[in-house]
């Protein structure tokens, strides 16, 4: 059943039906209704553009204001049910609305030319590279201005326009240069609906004499168009849950592991169904930490190689058959290439193919029907978990410390476990942060987030801002490390200009610490911030803004309990200050793993 873009899109985390429509050639096609005789005054391209967005569930767009973007911005902002959220830099913008589609489904980001296209341009890679559609917009030149021999502010100095068009070629999925009116509205239409489909950004480039004229192809309210569903291939479907099924049955021990595409696939309810009903240990990756619910009777934990979770590994690894949905396989999640796992014994199901160890592979195989289908035909066969059981001995918890000694990281992070709530959503960032929230146990319907794949330090500033933007009735709490805090520090004033209430833990260890464990030196060593004296000059009086400065237990407890109770309703940001060593076991061994994969020689010519 088709279903029409006018409500919220949503990620698997809620979850949603696919939006897609029937393509012809490859393409998406668009209905468009006949052009009215009269072209209202307002039936104009930005006002087109706005509602599209709205229509699609974006709420909020981050945006950095340039003169080539300015009249877009001011139809925008004109939408009712747009609001401008107006962020320091380029970059932190595009890491916003990677965070909010994270959430919503979808995320949209304004800059203009170049300066601003290719500040923004990490962000929107990263986006690519985690499977978010996320709709950057910019402001392009005049329309007169193609073509001819004129150089303009914001480039190289070449009267060519296409650099920030072929940079953006490669980490978005489609890109539009809409420098006519005459196929704007397909242009517009057609990338918004391919980044939907894909689940990927898109690249909408808009001259600036364009957003205010009226023209016959906007009409007042645009007409909203439907994404069909994608299918499977019956057949191909068919023949592969009869392979798959006849594999698993046949194992003695079988697990199955989710991965970080269960999101891009809209799977994850399909994964639990097939859990319920297979009886195996169900594992994730560390990217997919969040997207399987970690309440369910027979999960063990993150599946991470040499830094798994105790007796997970263990596990998968002795298994017969292990059945991998929507995995990434990459140098930091095989912790330097050094899973102990084989080929021949596995099932790796990605959102549209299934491949069978050795053996077959099916394409045009949808992983929600691959999913569904096989637990209808898999056998129970609980003796993997039952193994578990036997082997598994609870958590050790830290040595308990005196309330006035310096804090320990795993101290910290007893305490954050505490906070966590249905109404909690977690952000880590790159770094120990890593593997210090890998261990955090997520209450039901508790977020978790993080890039794992781009591995981008400072990307959790920006996304804690558009999380927080699109789910406000949750509280964020995010961990990021001194080192990544630098780099994009400055969006905390767009927290406080939103009336965000998020809890940032500030780890201040002096150094880039995750770094350090792969290959040290001293550019691993940053200089020392007053991170509150900060965070208290950017507040300046301004908004609802608490900070603290913790150094022990005690100070640890009695700023949470702040932050939760009377500083409820606040920004709230506690500088933790830790000793540089002070690191999770499992960065050290992790760190030592990847060196050693980095490290490797050349292959002898």
């Amino acid at each position: 059943m088709d279903s029409t873009i006018g409500s919220q899109l949503q990620t698997c985390k809620p979850s949603n039906g696919m939006l897609g429509n029937p393509a012809q050639n490859g393409a998406t096609i668009l209905d468009s209704n006949a052009p009215p005789s009269v072209v209202a005054a307002d039936a104009t391209l930005g006002r087109h553009l706005a509602r599209r967005l709205v229509e699609i569930g974006v709420k909020d767009v981050f945006s950095v204001p340039g003169d080539f973007n300015l009249t877009l911005l001011d139809h925008l902002i004109a939408e009712p049910g747009l609001k401008n959220i107006g962020c320091c830099n380029e970059l932190n913008a595009g890491y916003a609305a990677d965070g909010y589609a994270r959430s919503r489904g979808v995320g949209a980001c304004v800059v203009t030319f170049t300066v601003g296209g290719l500040s923004i341009i990490n962000a929107i890679a990263g986006a690519y590279s985690e499977n978010l559609p996320v709709i950057c917009i910019v402001g392009g030149p005049n329309t007169n201005d193609y073509g001819t021999n004129r150089i303009l502010h914001h480039t190289i100095g070449l009267s060519d326009f296409s650099q920030e068009l072929r940079c953006f070629q490669t980490v978005t999925c489609y890109q539009a240069v809409v420098n006519n009116l005459e196929d704007a509205h397909e242009q517009i239409d057609r990338a918004i609906s391919t980044s939907l489909k894909e689940s990927k950004p898109v690249y909408i480039s808009i001259s600036c004499n364009l957003p205010a004229i009226p023209h016959p192809t906007f009409t007042r309210e645009p007409i909203p168009f439907s994404l069909s569903p994608r299918s499977s291939n019956k057949m191909g479907l068919e023949a592969a849950v009869e392979a798959a099924s006849t594999f698993l049955n046949k194992a003695v021990k079988p697990v199955i592991i989710g991965g970080p595409k269960l999101r891009v696939a809209k799977a994850c309810e399909a994964f639990v169904e097939l859990a319920d009903a297979c009886g195996y240990p169900i594992g994730v990756m560390p990217s997919a930490k969040g997207l399987v619910p970690e309440q369910h009777s027979r999960f063990i934990g993150t599946y991470w190689g040499a830094v798994s979770t105790s007796f997970c590994a263990e596990i998968v690894e002795s298994a017969d058959a292990y059945l991998f949905v929507g995995p990434i396989f990459n140098d930091y999640s095989s912790v330097g290439y050094s899973l102990l796992l084989k080929k021949e014994k596995a099932i790796v199901v990605q959102p549209d193919r299934v491949v069978i160890a050795n053996g077959p592979a099916f394409g045009c195989v949808l992983m929600k029907d691959f999913l569904q289908a096989l637990a209808k035909k898999v056998n129970r066969n609980p003796t993997a978990f039952e193994n578990y059981q036997r082997i598994f001995i609870p958590d050790g918890v830290p040595t308990k410390s005196d309330p006035k000694e310096p804090l320990r990281v795993n101290i910290m992070f007893q305490h954050v476990q505490k906070m966590l709530s249905s109404s909690t959503a977690v952000i880590a960032e790159t770094g120990d942060s890593w593997f210090n929230c890998q261990k955090l146990k997520l209450p039901e319907g508790c977020g978790y987030e993080f890039q794992m794949q781009y591995g981008s330090i400072g990307w959790s500033v920006g996304a804690t801002l558009g999380y927080a933007q699109s789910v406000p009735d949750k509280r964020v709490i995010s961990c990021i490390g001194d080192g990544s805090f630098q780099v994009t520090a400055q969006d905390v004033s767009t927290m406080l200009r939103c009336e965000q209430k998020s809890i940032i833990f500030l780890i201040n260890n002096g150094g880039y610490t995750i770094e350090v464990e792969i290959h040290d030196g001293p550019y691993n060593v940053i200089k020392n911030w007053d991170y509150t004296g900060l965070v208290e000059a950017i507040h300046n009086g301004e908004g609802n803004c608490w900070t603290k400065k913790v150094r022990n237990e005690g100070e640890l407890i009695e700023a949470i309990g702040t932050a939760t109770g009377e500083k409820k309703d606040c920004l709230c940001f506690i500088e933790v200050i830790v000793h540089k060593d002070d690191t999770s076991k499992e960065l050290l061994e992790w760190g030592s793993r990847v060196c050693a994969a980095n490290s490797r020689p050349p292959n002898p010519q």
